[in-house]
């Protein structure tokens, strides 16, 4: 089969690969899209140690079903479906409590690192478990399928923050998740939603898509406004969606006292973190990882259109064509965001 592989790091290969084998309880997906992450961004450069070649990245994918293994019950070839980024055992504390992100035998597709290696899905085939797999509405195109992965993340963010009708929350960051967090918290039905970007561009972007108020980050001003939304007293909930010290801080700043603040970036390794400012006003500070069986939530959100996802997929291009936008994306090429292949 034909894939893209990165063969060493920055330099990925068009080349002829083995299809993958179809293991009991397996299924063979052809691939029709998938998306490039910001981790495989970050991946490809050595610098999270999570893309060792040679690997076949790309873990936000839909298709067709093309074979099926032993056992494999009510699924047909043919099938329209995407499936989660995150292979789960389905056997360990956490798969049983539901939290199957936090799984002990945790694989992510496209991932090689020093535990394990997982081929993914930027090529003609990709083989997964069939208990991650999810049915494509007729109403979803493979493209805005391929995005459910990034929407899982910012559905999750918001059904572990708890949040109220009339809370008040601020978004920091206005990348992609950012984008989605704001449209995934308006959906919960989150009274308002503060955004804030470096960028005036993804400003715009924010407010089109459900964002009540949009401050620019170097506003010196942006503590005091988001306090004039507040009445005085800061947001309920704060997502911080870049992952870097600078925010991290600010994420905290922007919280009333007994807020919380739901950490989903995750750039920098280490941060210094204002303990006393959590501690003293009794802040609830979590992470937030991937997704844990929220697709079928997502993929009602996206077909009833109370998440839109097409405007921020900027370009769908071949898979031929992927070493090519791994590195316009690297670049941080002015007005990207979603990149998709197909191979």
């Amino acid at each position: 089969m034909k894939s893209l592989v990165l063969e060493k790091y920055n330099e990925f290969t068009l080349r002829e690969t083995e299809i993958p084998v179809v293991k009991p309880g397996w299924v063979l997906i052809k691939v029709e899209a998938c998306g490039i992450c910001g981790s495989d961004v970050h991946g490809m450069d050595s610098s999270t140690g999570r893309r060792q070649p040679p690997v076949i990245m790309g873990h936000e994918a839909s298709g067709t079903i093309a074979r099926l293994g032993e056992n494999v019950l009510n699924w047909k070839i043919g099938d329209r479906v995407t499936f989660d980024s995150t292979i789960s055992c389905g056997e360990c504390f956490y798969c049983k409590r539901g939290d199957v992100n936090l799984c002990d035998n945790r694989r992510v597709l496209g991932v090689s690192c020093d535990e394990y290696r997982q081929n993914g899905a930027f090529a003609e085939f990709v083989a997964v478990p069939a208990h991650i797999l999810y049915s494509i509405p007729e109403n979803i195109s493979f493209e805005q399928a391929a995005m459910i992965e990034a929407v899982s993340v910012a559905v999750h963010a918001t059904a572990i923050s708890s949040v109220q009708a009339n809370d008040t929350a601020v978004v920091i960051g206005c990348g992609m998740i950012g984008l989605l967090c704001i449209q995934a918290l308006k959906a919960a039905g989150c009274g308002k939603v503060i955004a804030t970007d470096m960028v005036d561009e993804k400003l715009k972007l924010a407010g089109e898509l459900g964002a009540d108020l949009t401050i620019k980050s170097s506003d010196p001003e942006l503590i005091k406004k988001v306090l004039n939304e507040t009445q005085n007293r800061g947001a309920d909930i704060v997502f911080e969606v870049v992952g870097i010290e600078t925010t991290v801080n600010l994420a905290v700043d922007c919280a009333r006292k007994g807020g919380t603040v739901t950490l989903v970036g995750n750039l920098a390794p280490e941060v210094r973190f204002p303990l006393q400012k959590v501690v003293t006003r009794q802040i609830k500070v979590q992470g937030s990882c991937a997704s844990a069986g929220e697709y079928p939530l997502c993929l009602e959100l996206i077909a009833s259109g109370k998440i839109k996802v097409d405007q921020l997929i900027s370009k769908v291009a071949p898979l031929e064509e992927g070493n090519d936008w791994f590195h316009r994306l690297y670049n941080k090429e002015a007005g990207l965001m979603k990149v998709i292949l197909k191979p």
